[in-house]
């Protein structure tokens, strides 16, 4: 390919359109967490972050050869 030609993305050359403004949150704010639902996620994401993830294919896998 000659170095005068130049691969353009044409799909890339238009800027996005404009969000929808149902994605903008006007009023209302989000409530703030309570201290017990704050040490429940901090419980919840210990947990997940220790245990492996196990599918129901796994569980039911035997690891010895049969």
């Amino acid at each position: 390919m000659s170095s005068t030609q130049r691969e353009v993305d044409h799909a890339l050359a238009y800027p996005e359109p404009p969000a929808s403004p149902l994605w903008h949150r006007h009023g209302a704010k989000a409530r703030p967490l309570t201290d017990a639902q704050k040490k429940r996620n901090g419980e919840l994401l210990d947990l997940a972050q220790r245990k492996p993830r196990t599918t129901a294919a796994e569980e039911g896998r035997s690891c010895s050869p049969t």
